[in-house]
């Protein structure tokens, strides 16, 4: 049974490479989410009602993908009260700094949640993190994620101790 809701959000479907970071660790923690694709810029209407109803539609967390002027995750969470996590998505023309800067510089009142460009994968392990504190399956699972990730980074010095360093690197290519 999926448990908790999520909305993955992003302002261009040349965003989804990245945001589909955010969905595989939810669908791996058992979390429901729906995406969708809603410019702040060129459907404004429908993005301020995709938070609006956020909350009525069992929304808890919401995810926002944007890059270049960003102004996504900002206008969601003008809208609704429900946590917006934003990604900042890497641009050609300044490494997704911009994104970085538009998202992170909310004025008071309309705060969001950054992660690091591109760094939806963080984000969607944030949306479980806020949703572990209401359904202790979440956290449960959110406890096993990090052992997972604590016992690989075990094995892998196991394997450096045994290897050494240039056996190591050879054995990476």
């Amino acid at each position: 049974m999926r448990i908790g809701k999520v909305a993955v959000v992003m302002g261009s479907d040349s965003d989804l490479p990245v945001m589909k970071d955010a969905v595989k660790i939810l669908e791996k923690l058992g979390i429901d989410c729906q995406v969708h694709v809603s410019s702040a810029h060129r459907v404004p209407h429908k993005t301020a009602a995709l938070a609006e109803r956020a909350e009525e539609n069992g929304i808890e967390v919401i995810i926002a993908g944007a890059g270049g002027a960003a102004h996504l995750p900002g206008v969601l969470a003008a809208f609704t009260t429900i946590p917006v996590i934003g990604v900042p998505i890497k641009t050609s023309t300044l490494d997704g700094v911009d994104s970085l800067y538009s998202i992170v510089q909310m004025p008071p009142g309309i705060p969001v949640a950054t992660v690091s460009i591109n760094g939806a994968k963080n984000a969607g392990i944030l949306a479980a993190q806020i949703l572990a504190l209401k359904y202790p399956e979440v956290r449960e699972k959110m406890r096993e994620f990090k052992k997972e990730m604590a016992d690989q980074v075990e094995a892998k010095d196991r394997k450096l101790q045994d290897l050494g360093v240039d056996a190591y690197l050879a054995g990476m290519k």
